[in-house]
Parts: C-alpha cells; sequence; structure tokens
C-alpha cells in the first residue's frame, strides 16, 4: 500500500467509527456518556478533516509535511492512571442496544488502531510520521469506549471524567 492508498484507507476508517460514535451518542439515555461519545465524534471529524487536507497535500506535491495531530482526550497515561483511581458506583446498567453500539465502537476502534500500526510498520518514513500520532489518540479512545462498556454493563465502576476535563482540550 502507497501513502495516498493508506490516507484514502484511513479515511474510510475514520468515517466508519465518526458514524458509530453519532448513532451512540443519539441513541444514549446517559447525559455524560452522549457528551463523551459526541465529543469522540468530533474528534473523529477533526481526524476526517486533517487526513482530508494531508490528502490533497500529497496529491499536490507528492509529499505530507509532519504536522500535529491534536485531542481532546488525554494521552493514555493519563487515562489509565484515572481509570486506577476510580471508586464511584454504578446506579444500573442501561440498555443492550447502547451496549451493542459501545461494542461497535470499540471493534471499529481496535480495527482503526491495528490499521494505524500496521502503517506505522509498513509505509516510507513521512507516512510512519503521518501516521504515528493516530496510535496514542486511538489507544485512548479505546480506553474510554472501554469504560463506557464497563459502565453500562454495571460492573461496579464509573469512568469519572471529572478526573480529566475532556471539553477543556
Amino acid at each position: 500500500m502507497d501513502t495516498e492508498q493508506a490516507i484514502q484507507t484511513a479515511i474510510q476508517y475514520e468515517t466508519k467509527v465518526r458514524d458509530v460514535y453519532r448513532d451512540a451518542a443519539g441513541k444514549t439515555g446517559d447525559e455524560t456518556g452522549r457528551r463523551v461519545l459526541q465529543l469522540l465524534a468530533d474528534e473523529e471529524q477533526q481526524h476526517l478533516d486533517f487526513l482530508s487536507e494531508k490528502l490533497r497535500e500529497w496529491r499536490q506535491t507528492g509529499k505530507v509535511t509532519p504536522k500535529k495531530l491534536s485531542s481532546v482526550v488525554p494521552s493514555r497515561e493519563v487515562v489509565a492512571e484515572s481509570l486506577k483511581r476510580l471508586d464511584c458506583k454504578v446506579s444500573g446498567p442501561a440498555g443492550a442496544g447502547e451496549l451493542d453500539l459501545l461494542n461497535r465502537a470499540l471493534s471499529m476502534e481496535k480495527e482503526t488502531s491495528d490499521f494505524y500500526r500496521q502503517m506505522v510498520n509498513e509505509l516510507e518514513p513521512a507516512g510512519q510520521a503521518l501516521f504515528e500520532p493516530f496510535m496514542d489518540v486511538e489507544d485512548g479512545h479505546l480506553m474510554i469506549v472501554q469504560a463506557e462498556i464497563d459502565n453500562v454493563r454495571g460492573l461496579g465502576y464509573w469512568f469519572d471524567f471529572r478526573e480529566f476535563d475532556l471539553e477543556a482540550g
């Protein structure tokens, strides 16, 4: 796969996962969950915008210039540390439909993360530099979606988003 094909494929992955988050945000009954899912959908849209810009750049110049990928999601280390400190109990599980949507989002995030890892391992250095920042961002998304799934299942913990403010950027 060359860099242009990789960017086009990444756009397809990001579109699918964005749409899953939008769908889940519109169907969840939990207000905090809805806000988090909408934030993730918005971030995936930013990834799409970024990748579309890089595709245009590739087609015009035959190269992509490095640019920092921003994220509203804290680093995977911050997310992991916050998850360790959780002690809030969940009031009860939500419906199976919400769990299905979250499982779909988790599956899409895993697939997307695997794609980015593959591109970092296979592409030339410029392509690697383009996709490497996506790996940490997508890992953070995976952890957040898993925390939401744990909440919906009523496993006894709630992902305490007040530990860090996802909306602060």
